[in-house]
Order: C-alpha cells, then structure tokens, then sequence
C-alpha cells in the first residue's frame, strides 16, 4: 500500500488530491465540516462543527496522535479520514477509524481510498485491532467497512444526542489488523 503522500488521485479524474493535514489547513477543514449534514457528525466524540476543536485536531495530527488525511478536489477539501490512537491508555494497539466525505462526493470511491490509506497507516504504527463507529442507518459506510473485514462488535442504544433532541444508536464495527491484512494479501 503507498504511503507517500501527498498523492494525485488521477482515477478520480483531474484535481483530485490526498494529503496529510498541515498547519494552515484548520479553516478549510473547518469549512468543510460545517458543509456536511449535522447528522454525519453525529458518531464523532468531538464537534468538529466548532473551529477551536478543528484547531486543536489539526494540532493533535501535528503531534502524531492523530494521523489525519484530507482529499481535495482543485484545492477545496472534500473528505477526510483519521486514524485515532490514544497512546496512553491500556488501549494503545487499537485504533479508530473516522471517515468523512462530502455529500456531492459519496459513492465515488473516495471513502474506501480513505479506508484502505488509513487501514496502512495503521499497519505501519504496529496496531493490532480498528474500530469504526458510526449510526446505523449509515447503511452504504457500513457495508464498505464489511466489505474490507470489519463485524459489529457492539450497539450502543440511544448514544448520541443531536441538536434536535433526537436520540440515536451507534453501531461499533471492528477487525483484527493482522487476519485483514492476511486476507488482503490473499486477493493480491
């Protein structure tokens, strides 16, 4: 898997690019996740609908404690992933996966180019198991996460709350870093 970034995505056509986050990048990144539907943030742990939490990811990524990765499309971000590690838990062998695209650009192939550059990452920082969380009526991110190996690992009833009042489920998926790996190498 490459990991040399950044790197044109001429497959997607002309002016796709993916690249790790930067200093400098916060207020796009900020803009772009006050373009998604408020309901997209809703498996996120923080509100990136706020820029001093985008500040302090963007800060977080610089550190190395998040890997973040961003597609842009002629220099506007339209998605983005990262790969959350809390190296100083009893935890430090997992980590978890966010993904977040665009809505003009869902279906595209760009969230499993995310999947698959994030799931690499992870294999190079030596982990062992990945989450991903999401609502369970994310019905097109979870078949993409299965697809690649991940399972249900746990439901958690009436989790998370949106500015409605409305309450929903999160539906935790996860994989053994080493049995995705292994079956990966058996379709190359």
């Amino acid at each position: 898997m490459e990991l040399k970034y950044p790197m044109d995505l001429e497959k997607l056509g002309a002016g796709f690019r993916l690249r790790k986050v930067a200093a400098g990048d916060e207020a796009a990144l900020h803009d772009f996740a006050l373009g998604l539907p408020p309901h997209d943030l809703l498996y996120l742990r923080r509100d990136i609908s706020k820029r001093p939490v985008v500040d302090a990811w963007v800060r977080d990524s610089a550190s190395g404690d998040i890997e973040t990765l961003i597609v842009e499309k002629d220099g506007q971000i339209i998605a983005n992933s990262a790969l959350i590690i809390d190296t100083k838990s009893w935890s430090r062998h997992v980590g978890e996966i966010r993904v977040l695209v665009a809505k003009d650009h869902r279906k595209s192939g760009i969230g499993r180019l995310l999947i698959e550059q994030t799931f690499a990452i992870a294999v190079a920082r030596e982990l062992r198991k990945i989450i991903a969380q999401m609502t369970i009526d994310q019905r097109n991110a979870i078949k993409v996460f299965e697809e690649m190996g991940f399972s249900g690992e746990a439901l958690l009833k009436d989790h998370v709350q949106d500015t409605t009042g409305e309450f929903h489920d999160i539906l935790i998926l996860s994989c053994s870093v080493n049995a995705v790996t292994t079956r990966m190498a058996m379709f190359r």
